[in-house]
């Protein structure tokens, strides 16, 4: 089978982190891609779901802004900090 070279660009550290882990599967990079790209044309799909983040949602953007606007005009709440153990 004829092979083909691709380059893509992607966050060093993003790399080297899933450097580490494909390492730990057994595989390096150009397999783990080859592996994904094989289930995307399997699929017809990306095999997991992609969904935006809903910080940047356009809700919660005009609620930040209406929050800032409140702060900058001294109207402003003070609440105890809660802190959320994750474990």
């Amino acid at each position: 089978m004829a092979t083909k070279t691709i380059t893509i660009q992607m966050d060093e550290e993003l790399k080297q982190q899933a450097e580490v882990i494909f390492a730990d599967m057994g595989l390096n990079m150009t397999t783990a891609f080859t592996i994904f790209t094989k289930a995307v044309v399997r699929q017809n799909k990306i095999p997991f779901e992609i969904a935006a983040d809903p910080f940047y949602s356009v809700e919660n953007q005009q609620h930040l802004s209406r929050a800032i606007a409140d702060l900058e005009a001294g109207k402003g709440q003070i609440h105890e900090i809660v802190e959320v153990d994750d474990e």
